[in-house]
C-alpha cells in the first residue's frame, strides 16, 4: 500500500463524478481516506473541490484520455481509479488499459456490454498478471440487480439446499431520471452497432460476457405478459440488457453456483389490474427514451431534490423444480442513477481497498463474483441500500 492515495475519482467535475468526490469529501473529513480529484482541468476541479465542500488540502491531479502517458502516471499513484467518465467505448481504454498494466484495481459505470467485453479479450490475461482488480458496472447497473440474486441464491441454498434453477428480477417501484452521460453512452452504443454488426450480436446475447461459455436459451423479457411469480403484468425493463449479462457474467466468474443451466431476466411490473395493467404493460413496451435526440447533455442531470426524493424497490423471485418460491428485495432510499449509484461506485472502491485481498485476485470481475457479501454489508451500512427476503 505504498501509493500515494487509496482512492482517486477521475472525471471528479463531471455530475456524477462531482457527486462521488462530495460523498468522499463528506464522509472522509476526518483524513482517513488518503484520495484525490482528478480530471482535464485544473481551474474546474479546484472550483468544484471548493463547491463541495472538500477539504482545501484534498489533493486535484490533472490528466487527459487523449494522454495515455498522464493517464498512466496517474494511476501509479493510487491504489484505487473510480472513473466516471463516459461513454467508456469513447473515452475508457487508455484508463482501463493503464489500470492493467500497473495493477491498479479500478471501478466503473459502465453500461456498454459490446466494450466490456472487448476490454475483457484485450486485457483481462494482463490484469491477471499485474494484479489489477478491473470491476465494471459499478452503480444502478448492475450492482442491485446483481447482488439481488446473490442475495435470493444465499436464502433459496440456505432453505431449499440448492440455488434456484430460474430467478426473474421484477421491479417493483422506481423514481429517478437519467443523466446525459447515460443518455451519452446510450446514443454512442446505438451509432457503434449501426457500424458493426459484431457489436449487436453481443448486445442480443445473454452470454455476451461470458467467453467460452454459452447457457441455455434465455427468457428475453421483451413481450408482456402476466407473470404469476408477482401477480401483476410486466413489460420491458431497459436496462436488462447490460445487467442479465452481469448477472451471466458473475455466474460463469464463481464456477457456476446458481447452476450451468441458469434462467434469468428482468421485467418492470406495469402498475394497474386486469386490463389496465396489461395495457399499461404495452404502453411501457412502446417507450424508449433512446429513440428520442432530447436526452440531457453530459455533465446535467437531476437536482439534489430530485435525487433525495428518489427511490428504488426491486424483487428477486428465485422459483424451484417442484414450484416452491422464495423472493429477495433491494430497496435504495435516493434516486437509482445518481443519489443511489455515487454512492455504490464510491463503497465498491473502498471494499476494494479494505475488504478484499489482493493477493491472486487479479483480472476483469463483476461485483457480485468478486465482492458479493463485504458490498452488501457495506451498502447497507453506508448507502441507504436495503437487503429483504419474503415468502
Amino acid at each position: 500500500m505504498g501509493r500515494e492515495f487509496d482512492i482517486l475519482v477521475y472525471g471528479a467535475t463531471g455530475f456524477t463524478g462531482r457527486l462521488v468526490a462530495e460523498y468522499l469529501a463528506q464522509h472522509y473529513a476526518d483524513g482517513s481516506l488518503r484520495w484525490a480529484m482528478a480530471g482535464r482541468s485544473l481551474t474546474k476541479l479546484q472550483q468544484v473541490r471548493e463547491e463541495i465542500g472538500a477539504a482545501p488540502e484534498t489533493p486535484l491531479v490533472t490528466a487527459n484520455a487523449d494522454d495515455p502517458a498522464s493517464l498512466e502516471a496517474m494511476v501509479q499513484r493510487t491504489n484505487v481509479v473510480i472513473t466516471t467518465v463516459g461513454p467508456y467505448q469513447l473515452y475508457g481504454e487508455a484508463l482501463l488499459a493503464a489500470c492493467a498494466r500497473t495493477g491498479t484495481a479500478y471501478v466503473d459505470l459502465c453500461g456498454e456490454p459490446a466494450w466490456m467485453r472487448q476490454m475483457i479479450d484485450k486485457y483481462e490475461a494482463e490484469a491477471k498478471a499485474s494484479g489489477a482488480r478491473i470491476v465494471f458496472s459499478c452503480g444502478f447497473d448492475s450492482i442491485p440487480f446483481d447482488l439481488g440474486v446473490w442475495a435470493v441464491q444465499q436464502e433459496a441454498q440456505r432453505r431449499f439446499g440448492r440455488p434456484g434453477p430460474r430467478v426473474k428480477g421484477r421491479i417493483r417501484a422506481m423514481k429517478g431520471t437519467f443523466s446525459g452521460g447515460t443518455f451519452a453512452s446510450g446514443k454512442a452504443t446505438m451509432a457503434a452497432a449501426a457500424k458493426d454488426p459484431s457489436i449487436l450480436k453481443i448486445m442480443v446475447d445473454p452470454f455476451g460476457l461470458t467467453p467460452g461459455f454459452t447457457g441455455p436459451h434465455q427468457p428475453n423479457g421483451l413481450v408482456p405478459h402476466y407473470d404469476d411469480a408477482v401477480e401483476a403484468w410486466v413489460a420491458p425493463f431497459m436496462m436488462a440488457v447490460i445487467n442479465t449479462k452481469n448477472v451471466h457474467r458473475t455466474n460463469f466468474l464463481a464456477g457456476y453456483p446458481y447452476g450451468a443451466d441458469f434462467l434469468y431476466d428482468e421485467m418492470t411490473i406495469a402498475p394497474g389490474i386486469g386490463d389496465l395493467g396489461k395495457a399499461a404493460a404495452e404502453a411501457i413496451a412502446k417507450f424508449n427514451p433512446m429513440n428520442s435526440d432530447k436526452g440531457p447533455a453530459p455533465g446535467e442531470g437531476p437536482s439534489k431534490e430530485e435525487r433525495e426524493t428518489g427511490f428504488y424497490e426491486i424483487a428477486f423471485v428465485a422459483e424451484m423444480p417442484d414450484g416452491e418460491r422464495v423472493t429477495a428485495v433491494v430497496k435504495g432510499d435516493k434516486d437509482p442513477g445518481y443519489g443511489s449509484t455515487s454512492r455504490m461506485i464510491a463503497e465498491s472502491a473502498l471494499c476494494l481497498l479494505r475488504d478484499v485481498p489482493a493477493e491472486g485476485k487479479g483480472g476483469i470481475w463483476t461485483a457480485g463474483a468478486l465482492m458479493p457479501e463485504p458490498l452488501k454489508q457495506r451498502l447497507e451500512a453506508h448507502a441507504g441500500i436495503r437487503f429483504s427476503t419474503e415468502g
